[in-house]
């Protein structure tokens, strides 16, 4: 199919999302007032959808006879039919013809230039209608450096004029036919430039075709693979003209085991030729279908006990393009959260072809209980110290951060801060020690974090209250006493050392929620004293 010469394209719309995605109809050949037993490709539509102008080849009724080329027009009714096409006779010579382009308003058309004579002064031309609707004789455009050298050539202009893409046989095309560009600047076109070899092949690139935004170019090549012996690929520009993205194929159902060129679009269908079903190239139709719009939705279980982290979070796709991508606030991108605390999340879904939806959630816990005590984050100190640590196994001030954020968002909370030994040691010497602990964390929260020391009251309880941990082996709550701690001394020494661990620990009792910080007392000045080792 490549015989056919001077095939001409034209940009009539507007390019679509920058990933390109889409999904087509089956594809239809077009019916018998444009389709015949000769062959037909080229397709062109005028800017009001109303007229298609076709390159038909091997017809008798060519005015260069059968193996000549012509344009031929068919006018579409009111039913959406393409009704009988005629030869566009005064836009034809006796040579090869093709419509290129229509400017904007539909007035004015690029044509391949001939003055009739073969071989002779073959080039571009444009052609105006008149007044009652008939083409006049097209007239040669100058474009610097630029012949018509052998018989394959292909061309699209953009429809305001200021873009000509060239298909042809340059000094320095990569194959047999490259794609080459050219600049209008008030009325002057440039001299053609290579597109680039990103963009061109060893092949042969043909049928270009410029959407509206001058941003995505469709060609038909053979040099990149494909369905068939030529494919139709897309590729966007990037920034300057000879700067493009990797050609794209456009997939099974525009492209087939056969010939596939000439591609145009206009609105939401596309057209092109291909000779799929038969020797001579017939051209097709198929709608575009958008993809459906991305939507979310979430439901969400809150916490179940006042500092628990029992919460979740279930997304759902209900449309949309896949794969997702998930970006949570909090850093996951999981589609899912589980383990959560009371707080604000907010979750980002992106599809395939880059449409994004976000939701925020909320997720709640119980209100805090009087006399309630929670575990606060772990806070360790050096042995037989009241000096935090902070190093690569643990950071004390990030968890004494958080029990601050907690009490800025309830602002009414009181709480006891009560610190614990475990029972290794004089029971006197831990007492004390337990109030020194209990004493820095109430110093760092008052005097780093700004909390009203009204509010906090440190407790040291020594060795006198042994945590309860779940045993996972008997499923039952244990007492961690002196007694129970001992024997894997000489057992178990990892579970003795993290056993003791488990009983130095630092909990907050509250003691209420109604600080009212015009009438509370002064905090006593001793809480800020530490007592000597």
């Amino acid at each position: 199919m490549k015989r056919l010469l001077y095939i001409l394209c034209v940009s009539l719309t507007s390019s679509f999302l920058n990933a390109q995605y889409f999904e087509l109809s089956t594809p239809k050949r077009l019916g018998t007032g444009i389709n015949s037993s000769a062959e037909e490709s080229a397709p062109v539509l005028s800017p009001d959808g109303k007229e298609m102008y076709f390159v038909r080849t091997f017809d008798e009724y060519n005015m260069g006879g059968i193996n000549d080329q012509d344009i031929w027009v068919s006018t579409k009714n009111e039913k959406g039919v393409w009704l009988e096409a005629n030869n566009s006779t005064e836009l034809n010579t006796r040579e090869h013809n093709g419509l290129t382009s229509f400017r904007e308003d539909g007035t004015q058309a690029y044509v391949l230039f001939s003055n009739g004579i073969k071989s002779e002064n073959k080039g571009i031309g444009l052609s105006v209608k008149n007044a009652t609707g008939v083409w006049g004789k097209p007239t040669k455009i100058e474009i610097p450096s630029f012949t018509v050298v052998g018989e394959n050539i292909g061309f699209t202009v953009s429809n305001d004029g200021k873009v000509l893409i060239l298909s042809l046989a340059g000094d320095n095309s990569k194959g047999e036919e490259d794609l080459y560009y050219s600049l209008n600047t008030n009325g002057v076109w440039s001299t053609p430039k290579h597109l680039g070899d990103v963009i061109n092949s060893a092949g042969y690139e043909i049928s270009p075709f410029l959407s509206k935004g001058n941003d995505t170019l469709y060609f038909a090549s053979n040099g990149f693979g494909g369905q068939g012996g030529c494919d139709i690929f897309y590729s966007i520009k990037q920034g300057d003209w000879n700067d493009w993205t990797v050609p794209t194929n456009m997939g099974n159902k525009i492209n087939s085991p056969g010939f596939d060129a000439y591609l145009v679009k206009y609105g939401t269908q596309y057209y092109w030729s291909s000779n799929r079903n038969a020797t001579d190239a017939d051209i097709y139709f198929a709608d575009e279908m958008r993809p459906p719009k991305l939507e979310i939705q979430e439901t969400h279980t809150n916490v179940t006990a006042f500092g628990g982290n029992d919460g979740a979070i279930d997304v759902v796709v209900k449309s949309g393009v896949a794969p997702y991508k998930y970006a949570w606030s909090n850093g996951q991108n999981t589609e899912d959260l589980a383990l959560l605390k009371r707080g604000f999340y907010q979750i980002t879904v992106t599809d395939a072809i880059g449409q994004t939806q976000s939701l925020p959630v909320e997720i709640t816990e119980p209100v805090p209980v009087v006399q309630k005590v929670i575990r606060l984050p772990e806070v360790r100190y050096a042995v037989n110290s009241w000096e935090f640590i902070n190093d690569t196994t643990i950071q004390s001030f990030d968890s004494l951060n958080k029990v601050a954020q907690l009490l800025i968002e309830y602002p009414g909370m009181m709480l006891e801060l009560i610190s614990h030994t475990d029972s290794r040691g004089d029971n006197n010497k831990n007492l004390a020690l337990s109030i020194n602990r209990a004493k820095a964390v109430y110093k760092y929260l008052v005097e780093q974090k700004g909390i009203d020391a009204r509010r906090l009251i440190p407790v040291g309880k020594g060795e006198m209250e042994p945590a309860r941990v779940l045993d996972s082996e008997t499923n039952s709550f244990i007492e961690l006493t002196e007694a129970y701690i001992t024997p894997f001394k000489t057992t178990d020494k990892a579970k003795f050392e993290r056993l003791h661990q488990a009983n130095r620990r630092t909990e907050g009792k509250i003691i209420g929620l109604n600080f009212d910080p015009s009438t509370a007392p002064e905090a006593p000045k001793d809480y800020l004293i530490f007592k000597p080792k």
